[in-house]
């Protein structure tokens, strides 16, 4: 087969006939009759399913994986990229926040460069100023503490060659962060602006966006737990210093020690960096017990096939 399309679907049922009506005519002017375009359904609480199998009854091009719960975004890309088996594999979310016209010039660039994934990037993030300082200081605070150079707004849009596809399905984590997954499976991977467009009613919470950004972190970098130790070398660093310094006042300089105020901050500093430290051991400690699990990182309930 010449080329595969996946697209997730979660909350998208509105705009899933527009999409499947634009991909369809782009996919057949690149691949002809010869693709297939793979819907999940990431356990959406709406009618995409119910639509999806109404466009899989007129179109002989759609393969429909049913998942049996919602497993999150991450997961429900893998499972329908596992799926595939085009020579081209073109991921895409079904939401119209980015074009599916954007596959012309993503199939032009990777034939004439020869490279192995062209994936998109926005020139500008978009959102609200909010959105886009959150995003800003997560890029900023997991490029500082994860060694694997993230390329800067990217977004899910990418086509990919077989050979990526079988490489990138050699990884078997549960907890995923697809984008560092992307980065560290190599071969030739090339940008292409694009802009994207602006919906309303995202899913991706700021609760979400924070246990991204503790898992990203906590999945790909032991900075961390170095940290823990730099901090309490310090800290016992300093407390000796001090001591010494209390020590020499009162048995060379006879002044009297007090100070309630500053032993009860000490006190409090010391008790919340502990706890502070324990629970990142505990995040690590987890991830720990959950990959030995070996729990399945998504379940099928049914495959809609023809």
């Amino acid at each position: 087969m010449k080329l595969s399309i996946v697209g997730t679907l979660y909350c998208s049922g509105s705009y899933l006939i527009e999409f499947h009506q634009r991909i369809s005519t782009v996919a057949k002017k690149i691949a002809g009759e010869d693709y297939e375009i793979i819907y999940v359904n990431d356990g959406s609480p709406e009618n995409d399913l119910e639509i999806a199998i109404q466009l899989f009854q007129k179109d002989s091009h759609i393969v429909i994986l049913d998942l049996s719960r919602n497993f999150g975004h991450h997961k429900a890309m893998l499972a329908g990229i596992a799926k595939a088996k085009g020579d081209k594999v073109f991921l895409i979310d079904t939401d119209l926040e980015e074009d599916p016209e954007y596959l012309i010039s993503f199939y032009q660039q990777i034939e004439e460069q020869g490279c192995d994934v062209v994936y998109g990037v926005q020139a500008a993030r978009k959102g609200n100023w909010y959105e886009k300082f959150s995003g800003s200081v997560a890029y900023y605070l997991m490029s500082l503490l994860i060694d694997i150079k993230h390329p800067k707004n990217i977004v899910t849009m990418r086509l990919m060659s077989r050979a990526y596809v079988n490489a990138l399905l050699l990884f078997n984590e549960y907890e995923i962060i697809i984008s560092y997954i992307w980065v560290i499976t190599g071969f030739n991977q090339q940008p292409q602006y694009i802009k994207k467009h602006k919906r309303s009613g995202t899913t991706y919470t700021f609760r979400k966006k924070i246990n991204h950004l503790i898992n990203a972190i906590t999945s790909f970098s032991a900075a961390p737990l170095q940290l823990i130790f730099y901090t309490g070398f310090s800290i016992f660093f300093i407390a000796f210093v001090y001591a010494i310094f209390l020590t020499y006042q009162k048995l060379v300089l006879d002044i009297p020690l007090d100070g309630w105020t500053s032993l009860i901050i000490s006190i409090w500093l010391l008790s919340g960096l502990i706890i502070f430290f324990i629970g990142i051991i505990g995040i690590y400690i987890m991830k720990i017990f959950m990959e030995t699990k070996r729990r399945p990182s998504s379940i099928v309930r049914k495959i809609y096939e023809k």
